[in-house]
């Protein structure tokens, strides 16, 4: 399939949210798969809703994932940079706001040949008509009472609609969905143009899309319904139809539509919680998407066996546990120094400057927590004993650290002044230690582990001793014994 053009078009209102991402990420897939263009467009008609801090969270989001966008061009007015919205490295995304002079010579074309007509219908008298429709049992679409004006009304600014074909059926032959019908008759005659001369979305659409020779126009099923409309202004300005993909919803657990109460559901929060972005691609591509049984993907093999035949029809089910499963794997497999420079902001979050920091130290502090860290926020809150003088023993350590454990702290402490801290070192003399003092080495580590790290989980305890070092070691020994020789003293 030669020259594939495809967009993901958001309107900037919010953060990029989970649907939206997954939309995104089939689009990029299926042009990268085919050596196509993938174009960000944003939709920004709706002036009173639209940020430029959006336009921000949106690319940001897209850039986290590696969906890298293609610098669009063309002959008509220039895409705007939103003031500090867009990062000088980032294509500059199409923006329909710097377009309205474009929309407003294509409705006159349409009203030019005789394919869109003023209405001078107020909101209000609209309202009643949809009200008594309604109530009647009727669809509330527009009764078409001014397509046949012979003459304007004065002291009344009109809207401009589209004169939609009346008789026929509108078949689409959907990408996702197989085929789907609707009748002519039931299409309404849609406002493109506003009163106040903003343009609307469904006219915009089709305009961009085909100033941008978009080929597929693969979108959430929530579109389904503006596609007819659209096809039906496609073939009055004498437009080629592009292909159609309607992809299912994501539901929540509950079978509803994913919402806030499923928990986070905008692409940027996940990031804050310590998701790490291979495994959310890896996740969002299997809401819709299989290939035989396979679980794991890189981007390459996404790359090399995404395909459209492949997009279920069937509402997605959003697993939060699967994706933290995710999340753990790509941990547990990443490479330590990019897990390193991923790590730093959340070590900031638990107060820990990451400034001049041991890059060496911190890797062997990675791959000593990577098996059990299931985000790279419980990676930083495990890893924050590392790196301060004091520690705080949680209940369980507490509940450790009693006067049974006083004479297995004092003794450990001597043998550890005299060991140097290596891993086989450390586990040698510990080892020796316990056979000395009748007791098992788990019993003698967990006394260790609670007095030196606050806690009763950790990696292996050799791992801990040799990243710590003997100094800071001896030193929360010793606030340990002496604690406990305070409550507990020796007779």
């Amino acid at each position: 399939m030669a020259d594939v053009r495809v967009r993901f078009a958001p309107s900037p209102t919010g953060f990029l949210h989970i649907g939206g991402a997954r939309t995104a990420l089939f689009n990029w897939l299926f042009a990268r798969s085919l050596s196509g263009k993938f174009f960000l467009r944003i939709e920004d008609t709706d002036q009173s809703r639209s940020t430029d801090e959006a336009i921000l969270a949106i690319c940001d989001g897209l850039s986290w994932l590696g969906l890298t966008w293609d610098e669009w061009e063309s002959s008509q007015p220039s895409p705007q940079r939103p003031t500090e919205a867009v990062h000088p490295q980032w294509p500059v995304p199409l923006r329909q706001t710097g377009r309205f002079d474009l929309y407003r010579n294509k409705v006159s074309y349409l009203l030019n040949h005789g394919m869109a007509y003023r209405c001078y219908c107020t909101a209000e008298e609209l309202d009643t008509r949809r009200k008594e429709a309604l109530a009647q049992g009727r669809p509330p679409r527009y009764d078409g009472r001014c397509r046949n004006l012979s003459h304007p009304i004065l002291g009344i600014t009109p809207a401009i609609r589209f004169a939609a074909p009346s008789e026929g059926d509108i078949v689409i032959d959907d990408m996702v969905k197989g085929k789907v019908t609707f009748e002519a008759s039931v299409m309404d005659d849609m406002i493109i143009l506003r009163s106040d001369g903003t343009p609307t979305y469904n006219l915009c659409v089709v305009v961009d899309d085909v100033d941008m020779n978009i080929t597929h126009v693969l979108r959430g099923d929530d579109h389904l319904n503006n596609t007819p409309r659209q096809i039906g202004l496609y073939r009055a300005f004498g437009y080629p139809v592009p292909k159609f993909g309607h992809f299912s919803m994501i539901l929540g657990s509950d079978k509803t539509r994913l919402s806030k109460r499923h928990g986070a559901t905008a692409v940027q929060q996940y990031r804050e919680e310590g998701y790490l972005p291979e495994a959310m691609v890896n996740y969002l591509v299997r809401l819709g998407w299989s290939y035989k049984d396979q679980e794991i993907f890189s981007v390459q093999e996404l790359v090399e066996k995404f395909s459209m035949n492949q997009v279920g029809a069937s509402p997605a089910i959003f697993n939060p546990d699967k994706l933290l499963w995710l999340n753990a794997h790509y941990i547990k497999t990443g490479d330590p120094g990019r897990m390193a420079s991923l790590l730093s902001p959340h070590l900031e979050q638990q107060g820990i400057k990451t400034d001049g920091i041991d890059q060496d130290r911190l890797k062997k502090i990675i791959v000593a927590l990577q098996e059990r860290s299931r985000t790279l926020r419980e990676m930083a809150e495990s890893a924050a004993y590392f790196f301060t003088d004091t520690i705080s023993l949680d209940d369980s350590a507490l509940q450790q650290l009693t006067a049974e454990a006083l004479p297995i702290l004092i003794a450990a402490r001597q043998r550890l002044e005299g060991l140097s801290f290596t891993h086989d070192t450390l586990q040698e003399g510990l080892k020796s230690l316990a056979v000395e003092m009748g007791l098992k080495l788990a019993k003698v580590a967990q006394s260790i582990r609670a007095a030196v790290t606050g806690k009763t989980v950790s990696p292996g305890i050799f791992d801990v001793l040799e990243i710590l070092g003997k100094e800071a070691t001896l030193i929360r020994l010793d606030r340990q014994i002496k604690r406990l020789e305070q409550v507990n003293p020796i007779a």
